[in-house]
């Protein structure tokens, strides 16, 4: 499986989000990632956090029929 760099990826809906780090699920150990979205938005609030399978974080998805990352890299961590 791809490996994941820590930093800044962009969601192919154009949403920007920063990888916090690795977890596991503690019932299958399923490599989860762990992530906060960089906006604020009505219905989470402002940096909400998210989890999401590792397999399903580095697919592809088809928008458009182009197939594209579900999310893409675009840089290093905000600091």
């Amino acid at each position: 499986m791809a490996e994941l760099k820590p930093g800044i990826y962009e969601h192919y809906k154009r949403k920007k989000y920063e990888v916090i780090g690795i977890a596991r699920h503690s019932e299958t150990l399923e490599e989860m990632i762990v992530y906060r979205a960089l906006y604020d938005s009505k219905e989470f609030g402002k940096n909400a956090m998210w989890v999401r399978p590792k397999k399903m974080f580095l697919e592809t998805v088809v928008v458009n029929g182009r197939e594209v990352p579900r999310f893409r890299y675009v840089g290093k961590e905000n600091k």
